[in-house]
């Protein structure tokens, strides 16, 4: 197999030392950065996952940090979901848009307070197009990537794990909602968000210089809760319909055809960019849209697009799919034409070893 050729334009984290003691196995590249994938194996870390707790290194999610007096109109006209209530101390999940309506990234919005704000970003360059939209708009507003590095604990034993590092007071902690705790005489952003559906948290380390000490502290805090170190699990996020940007949504998807359509507000949302485009498809509604298939047969890893044909003609494409233990099937998910996606129906999917029979779900598993 294959590795990754080191090189400057590949970032290591705060946390690869960490991660390369606790025996990763498999890395992708994400925001131009490390981000682990696989320890033991894909199952058993999904396994692990669901029944004890891991810690990951996410800092890959890098922020772009708006700060300055228009930082909240540049929030606005990035994203078509309407802002106004956000409150400091809320995290919002925001799609953001180019001028057609094209989806240029899922993130998550963090509100540090009225003039400040991290958007913890999905893969792509997103600091270019707030930059650009900011010096057009000719915007008070300060754009940068500051040195913040999210770790993240997820798993049923989350909050044991954070509340021996933080405090008790880190379980009071409400969904999408963050509090400032203290390690090591650093403050820290500790939100109750994370990219699975065990629950938990994500760390915003501040500093680089205190990445590995928290790390550490994580582990030695966890031994008797069986902590082992994880990442993202392809299994565990197909179960869950936790969407992959890049992957199961790109540029030329709206955020309507990604199920996300209650996330945009474009009748109030007033100066988002693609706000009429979206208008008009919150109207007419998708064409096509994101959809749970179960698929039959063994399958080959899904590293690129599978066709999806339904009475002999091309409806759609699986982008992720895995075999899940839980469910005894495998999971995927596709995009699927509006004549196709009603649960139940029953279609083909073309796979590098031949066609396999698949059904639309009603939901995702968990």
């Amino acid at each position: 197999m294959a590795v990754i050729a080191p090189s400057r334009r590949i970032r290591r984290t705060p946390f690869s030392d960490g991660v390369e003691a606790a025996g990763v196995k498999g890395y992708t590249v994400y925001n131009h950065m490390l981000l682990p994938t696989v320890f033991e194996s894909v199952e058993a870390d999904y396994r692990h996952l669901k029944t004890d707790v891991q810690v990951w290194d996410v800092a890959c999610e890098r922020q772009v940090e708006l700060r300055g007096p228009d930082a909240a109109r540049l929030m606005q006209i990035l994203t078509p979901r309407d802002l106004r209530g956000m409150l400091p101390g809320q995290c919002f999940y925001v799609p953001i848009v180019d001028e057609t309506g094209g989806m240029l990234n899922d993130p998550v919005a963090v509100k540090l307070s009225d003039d400040r704000y991290w958007i913890s970003i999905a893969d792509s360059d997103l600091l270019f197009w707030v930059k650009g939209i900011a010096y057009g708009y000719r915007l008070d507003v300060l754009i940068d990537e500051p040195d913040v590095s999210p770790l993240a604990i997820q798993g049923p034993k989350a909050d044991d794990l954070a509340a021996r590092i933080f405090g008790d007071a880190v379980r009071d902690v409400k969904f999408f909602r963050f509090g400032m705790f203290s390690f090591e005489g650093y403050d820290m952003v500790v939100a109750r968000s994370g990219y699975s559906k065990q629950g938990g948290f994500e760390i915003y380390v501040p500093d680089s210089a205190v990445a590995m000490p928290l790390w550490d502290a994580l582990f030695k805090a966890g031994g008797d809760l069986n902590v082992r170190a994880g990442g993202p699990n392809l299994i565990e996020r197909i179960e869950g319909g936790l969407l992959s940007y890049g992957n199961d949504m790109t540029l030329e998807n709206t955020p309507h055809e990604c199920g996300l359509g209650r996330f945009c507000s474009t009748e109030t949302a007033i100066g988002c960019i693609g706000r009429d485009a979206l208008l008009r498809v919150a109207k007419e509604g998708p064409v096509r849209q994101i959809r749970p298939l179960s698929i039959e047969g063994d399958l080959p890893p899904c590293d690129r697009l599978w066709k999806v044909y339904g009475d002999g003609e091309k409806v759609g494409q699986v982008t992720s799919a895995a075999w899940s233990p839980d469910f005894e099937t495998n999971v995927a998910i596709g995009m699927v034409r509006m004549t196709h996606w009603k649960p139940g129906t029953v279609l083909e999917v073309e796979t590098p070893d031949g066609m396999r029979k698949a059904t639309v779900e009603a939901k995702f598993w968990i």
